[in-house]
């Protein structure tokens, strides 16, 4: 059992849905970010998403990739950004850390050596946006093998010829992207999305936790309550973007947490 797994059981015993954030590794700095990091979980944040600076990010709107672009500018590495893990799981052995970003950086490593490092540094799973199912053997069979979870997306475009190969092999949870288009771009609708929802839960025992579009308190408990919990990551990004102080960020990210815990 993962930390992932262990902290869907806990959050199902409590009757709670899952409140999960994104951040930048390194953006705007690598001690800003990591202080943001080590905030979360006491935010109320149940997973967090670690996003890995890339030169290329294709399905990342404007704010994420401005986001990249300064962690990248202020020296942010693949190293750095594992090793930010490291330094999280030095004072918290619990929280899940999800990598979300793209293959180059990975492939480039080495994916043996990406495994080992990765696992090293407290990494419970894997989002990576630019390797599809067919691609399995590259990257999602070897993480599933060092007991890392490969999390795979589905889309309101992801029908139900497909959707069963989105599912084969992967693991933790399914992230459904509630919109079409890149992240930040538009607002979830729950009427859309709760359907969608039940179609996957139909095909698969896995949480679903549905992200993009989410920027209120209200929106998080609204989109978490036809989920099994909610995903926010651009309107934090743009908290940090906008300069703000730490314990700000940490209090906007508490009210968005409190939102879909009170689904």
């Amino acid at each position: 059992m993962t930390r992932i797994d262990a902290k869907f059981a806990s959050l199902k015993a409590e009757g709670k849905k899952a409140f999960v954030s994104y951040i930048m590794a390194g953006d705007p700095d690598l001690e800003t970010s990591l202080e943001v990091m080590k905030g979360l979980p006491g935010a109320g944040v149940d997973i967090i998403e670690l996003g890995v600076p890339f030169t290329d990010p294709m399905a990342d709107g404007p704010t994420i990739q401005l986001a990249g672009q300064r962690a990248l500018d202020g020296g942010q590495t693949f190293q750095k950004t594992l090793d930010m893990a490291a330094e999280f799981r030095k004072t918290d052995d619990t929280t899940p850390i999800v990598l979300m970003g793209y293959y180059n950086p990975i492939y480039n490593r080495g994916v043996d050596k990406f495994l080992v490092d990765a696992k090293a540094a407290g990494i419970d799973g894997l989002i990576v946006v630019d390797l599809p199912p067919e691609e399995d053997v590259e990257l999602c069979i070897p993480a599933r093998d060092a007991g890392i979870n490969f999390i795979r997306l589905a889309t309101p475009t992801t029908d139900d010829k497909r959707l069963p190969k989105v599912l084969q092999n992967t693991s933790g949870f399914v992230y459904y992207v509630s919109v079409t288009g890149i992240t930040g771009s538009q607002a979830a609708q729950a009427t859309e999305v709760g359907p969608e929802v039940a179609r996957i839960k139909a095909q698969t025992d896995l949480p679903v936790i549905v992200g993009f579009g989410i920027n209120t308190p209200e929106a998080a408990k609204t989109i978490a309550s036809v989920a099994d919990g909610c995903v926010v990551g651009s309107a934090i990004v743009k908290e940090i973007a906008d300069g703000k102080p730490v314990a700000e960020v940490l209090d906007f990210v508490s009210g968005l947490a409190g939102g879909a815990h009170s689904a």
